[in-house]
């Protein structure tokens, strides 16, 4: 179970103060938005070179960008170690997830609320984890969709028929209320913008939302 707090409702003038509060979770979610593929233009790739610089765990950029199969692979190369692209906006997705595990990064794929899994579980051999968008893709601080749970859930069965180690994410308004339903649904990667940054002590943010996806026995859900 891993938690990726979101930079996105991180104070942009402060994100090397705004990374280390967050040194006690797995992964630093970074979203790039280009003003085309969504409504929103954040950051892009020489400021998550600096971020992955000063970040004290790995950076986990989920791109929500026209193009990918030309742009992602230059954020795998700047050491992003985890590199998501919506299936949506690429030409070739299994090309571009073996191109950005040739350079040296996780392949993720995302998909966005409407668009359904099923016509994407081949691309699994060749992916390192599946991003189930919880709202539309943007912007911070939504609603949770929990009509996702079920894709997401789906998903979680597709890697079990396949077999292989492929992590599910879940994105968009997770927090404290909704995390234990992502898990049981069979997600395993967590990211949390307004839930985290949002409380008075981050750390103790995340260590709240890492407590609630174990069981108490101290067991994951599986």
């Amino acid at each position: 179970m891993q938690i990726s707090p979101s930079i996105l409702s991180a104070d942009f003038a402060n994100l090397e103060a705004d990374l280390l509060a967050i040194r006690s979770a797995d992964w630093a979610h970074v979203d790039v938005m280009d003003n085309h593929f969504v409504p929103n233009l954040t950051l892009g790739l020489p400021v998550v070179e600096a971020l992955v610089k000063v970040s004290p765990v790995p950076v986990d950029c989920h791109l929500m960008i026209d193009d990918p199969d030309r742009w992602a692979p230059g954020y795998a190369e700047a050491g992003a170690q985890l590199v998501t692209f919506h299936v949506e906006a690429a030409a070739d997705p299994r090309g571009l997830a073996r191109t950005l595990r040739a350079a040296g990064a996780r392949a993720g794929l995302a998909v966005k609320p409407g668009t359904p899994w099923a016509p994407y579980e081949d691309l699994l051999p060749d992916l390192d984890m599946v991003l189930v968008m919880t709202v539309e893709p943007g912007f911070g601080g939504q609603s949770f969709m929990a009509d996702q749970l079920p894709k997401v859930r789906a998903v979680r069965e597709s890697v079990r028929r396949f077999g292989g180690e492929v992590w599910v994410q879940v994105d968009g308004g997770v927090s404290a209320q909704t995390i234990e339903q992502c898990a049981e649904a069979g997600a395993d990667v967590f990211v949390a913008g307004s839930a985290v940054y949002g409380a008075d002590d981050v750390g103790e943010a995340i260590a709240e939302l890492r407590a609630l996806v174990k069981d108490p026995g101290g067991h994951t859900h599986s």
